[in-house]
């Protein structure tokens, strides 16, 4: 390999790391063919930071804290049943690509959808934008819009739960 087309490789895989990182995706693989017998295959990746769970030991309860600690364990499932995985909803429309989040056409103008909004089959409900093209999200049904989990201009992986329509 000659030092030009290393000099060349070296600005692509800075670009292609440049691109990762502009758009907040975690990994991005390229294969570059030069010729019959000459190619370069590129993995760019990066490590997200992802928090811990953290465990929180109380203290015994003094007699006087009794009625408190025994309506922590309503307040501990009412709590987990509000932080259900929204993938697993049965009304959750998922994302179908990579890409970023849009909740109106245009700056400034209307959002498509608000919680509480009622949503016929095949409505827009957002848009995911991907290589520069505006990919509208339908209603998979129609339904009241329960929940919006995303927010606008956010980055989105494919799969990513974007809103609950019930």
């Amino acid at each position: 390999m000659t030092n030009k087309t290393h000099d060349a490789d070296v600005a692509f895989i800075k670009a292609l790391a440049e691109l990762l990182r502009d758009n907040d995706l975690t990994e991005l693989q390229v294969k570059r063919d030069y010729g019959e017998d000459d190619s370069l295959n590129v993995r760019v990746s990066r490590q997200t930071a992802v928090a811990a769970p953290v465990q929180v030991q109380m203290p015994a309860a003094a007699p006087a804290a009794a009625p408190i600690a025994a309506a922590a364990p309503a307040a501990a499932a009412a709590a987990e049943a509000n932080n259900e995985d929204p993938a697993s909803h049965p009304g959750a429309v998922t994302s179908p690509m990579v890409g970023t989040v849009y909740l109106q056409a245009e700056p400034g103008a209307p959002a498509f959808i608000k919680v509480g909004d009622k949503v016929g089959e095949g409505e827009t409900l957002l848009i995911v934008e991907a290589m520069k093209t505006m990919n509208h999200i339908p209603a998979p049904k129609a339904g009241t819009v329960k929940r919006i989990l995303v927010e606008d201009g956010a980055a989105v992986e494919f799969g990513s739960p974007l809103v609950i329509v019930e």
